[in-house]
């Protein structure tokens, strides 16, 4: 007779576990974060203008798997099991002394485009130079820039709404912080918090023009220190390792930051949004197990001059406004929503903004603070605009929406060429804005002419973050990076007159702005493109009922394209976020999958710009070596 063996006295957990004693598991000790310096041609970019050299290769520790989570997912990317979202290691990059003014470009507002009605920027080579009389007739600049070339102040959002006011008086002079100490939380959301022993003698002897870096990977999120000469770069001075909540996405007050105070807001698999503040431990947890949204959360950002409010998008489409000192409330749309009737009917896609809860509505008592709906299928990542104004927001149904969020307005809607855009960002004098997805390409798009200024190959797989470099910019000319899944590193050169334009598209003409003002430009419209939208304006003087378009994809035999100056491999992972700072380029990479490797942890890499007299001689000699 068969008799099945006794069950093991001491269950094997072999998600968590690579090796046993006795029966008893052993689970995998957290690794420390580790530095290297490795050196040669391959750790090189060799530009125009130098040799960037890596400087650290930042391993990143990657955490085990909490014992209560979930075990890895099927990696086959034809499982119909739905696997959690991931988000690569991203970076929150933060000084705390106010940065240095870079070179921006000399930017006005022109005439608001009775056309339009979006508001369209001039480029002028100095303050000298005049505009044309047909862009200055009848008014000014309704929005000057300052004397050093910033943007003047925006409206602040929802400032129509006296119930979003902020407060004035004493109270308005006192920081506010979380209530909740997340050292000694005994929330099960929180697994553990590990702060460095000497982290308020670090905090104090280091400069506060040092580079803080809050970085998130697997279950993890850590608070490092990445100053150049920081002999302990390697170890965090804040390590949280949540339950079973992945971080995807995370920023850093601008506005509120100080020696003794930051204010951090994390999105997490989730749904939960944290509210960190680093120098007392203090945290709070709004949405909490999903009560207004229960989906993850794809990309979250301070809105820009609040020191309350931040945006969330969540991967079902919905774009939500949350006040960090507010209590949750279960969420329901609003009766006097309003939308653009805009909807693709073969494919059930939205493509309007339908508005949930406006900011402008007098329920304020809870969050959210404003809900948007545009688009049924995940937000991949959004950008707010120089001038405060308008928000870029792509998606996985490869559409780029450019939003006048002061308005609740939906201003423009651009197509990739196939596959969904994963990454946004704005050129620094706001004027072009380049896109990354899944059809391997990067793509400037002009908001002034409202048009495809020029597609960019060179990438070998999904393009996942882009970046201007602001400090390569001037008047005439933009550098540009970006990253993907194909391991590589491209940089790029922009400027409107190089651009190389297929044959094919010869008989049409593309200049600058300043050349063809887009107040005499003449859009194309078809049945098929031109979309009517009702009650939305751009400006408080416009008509309703105005037109709109959803610009049709250009072929690629009429579109220019821009080749990029660098290439390379600089990770054996997949690329995850790219940022420049003034001595240095950063990369970083995907998480490391448990399923591929236990213990082995993600890379932030550091380049360092090339130096005056240095690198330059580095790329003549090895320029002479290869003729030779």
């Amino acid at each position: 007779m068969f008799v099945l063996p006794p069950p093991p006295r001491y269950p094997i957990n072999h998600a968590y576990t690579t090796s046993t004693t006795g029966g008893v598991a052993i689970p995998i000790m957290e690794t420390n974060n580790t530095v290297k310096h490795p050196s040669g041609p391959e750790y090189q970019l060799a530009v125009g203008e130098g040799t960037y050299i890596l400087r650290d290769d930042f391993h990143l520790a990657t955490p085990p798997p909490h014992p209560s989570e979930a075990p890895p997912p099927n990696l086959n990317p034809l499982a119909t099991t739905p696997a959690p979202p991931i988000s690569g290691i991203k970076l929150s990059i933060v000084i705390i002394s106010p940065r240095k003014v870079t070179p921006h470009l000399y930017s006005v507002n022109t005439k608001t485009s009775e056309r339009s009605n979006v508001a369209t920027y001039s480029i002028k080579e100095s303050e000298k130079e005049s505009r044309e009389s047909h862009e200055t007739a009848g008014e000014e600049a309704q929005f000057p820039p300052s004397s050093n070339g910033t943007y003047s102040k925006a409206p602040a959002f929802g400032a129509e709404n006296t119930l979003l006011a902020p407060i004035t008086g004493k109270d308005a002079l006192k920081r506010k912080k979380p209530k909740n100490n997340i050292i000694k939380s005994n929330s099960s959301y929180v697994s553990r918090v590990i702060p460095h022993e000497a982290m308020a003698k670090r905090l104090q002897e280091r400069s506060p023009e040092g580079l803080f870096a809050f970085a998130n990977i697997n279950r993890a999120f850590q608070w490092l220190d990445l100053t150049t000469n920081n002999m302990f770069k390697a170890e965090h001075l804040t390590k949280i390792l949540f339950t079973k909540a992945h971080v995807l996405c995370h920023d850093v007050n601008d506005l509120t930051k100080s020696t003794s105070h930051l204010d951090v807001i994390m999105g997490t698999s989730t749904a939960d949004i944290i509210w960190y503040e680093p120098h007392s431990q203090k945290y709070a947890r709004l949405n909490k197990n999903g009560v207004i949204n229960a989906s993850p959360i794809s990309s979250i950002r301070w809105i820009p001059g609040s020191e309350n409010l931040f945006l969330a998008s969540h991967t079902d489409g919905t774009l939500l406004v949350y006040d960090k000192e507010r209590e949750d409330a279960a969420f329901l749309p609003e009766e006097n929503g309003t939308s653009t009737p805009e909807k693709n009917g073969d494919a059930g896609e939205v493509r309007h903004i339908h508005i949930n809860k406006s900011v402008n509505s007098k329920n304020q008592k809870s969050n959210p603070v404003a809900s948007w709906k545009i688009s049924n299928q995940r937000i991949n990542a959004f950008a707010f605009s120089p001038d405060s104004r308008h928000l870029a927001v792509v998606s996985e149904d490869g559409s780029l929406r450019v939003i006048d969020y002061l308005r609740e307005v939906l201003v423009d809607l651009y197509t990739s060429y196939y596959g969904g855009l994963m990454c946004v960002c704005w050129s620094p004098d706001g004027k072009y804005v380049l896109t990354g997805g899944q059809d391997d390409l990067v793509t400037i798009w002009s908001l002034a002419e409202r048009q495809i200024v020029a597609r960019c190959p060179g990438h070998h797989s999904w393009v996942t973050a882009v970046a201007f470099d602001p400090w390569r910019c001037d008047e005439r000319n933009y550098r540009f990076g970006s990253v993907g899944e194909d391991c590589r590193l491209l940089l790029w050169d922009f400027n409107v007159g190089m651009l190389h334009r297929p044959k094919a598209a010869s008989v049409r003409q593309r200049g600058s702005v300043s050349s063809h003002p887009p107040l005499t430009r003449n859009r194309t419209e078809s049945q098929a493109t031109a979309r009517i939208r009702s009650n939305s304006s751009l400006t408080t003087n416009s008509a309703e009922g105005e037109e709109t378009i959803e610009h049709a994809v250009e072929s690629r035999t009429r579109t220019a394209e821009l080749p990029p100056v660098m290439s390379k491999l600089v990770d054996p992972d997949p690329l995850a976020w790219l940022g420049f700072e003034e001595d240095c380029i950063i990369t970083s990479c995907d998480e490391v999958s448990l399923a591929k490797s236990a213990v082995s942890p993600g890379h932030i890499r550091t380049w360092d710009r090339p130096r005056e007299g240095v690198n330059n001689s580095q790329v003549t000699l090895s320029a002479a070596a290869s003729s030779t």
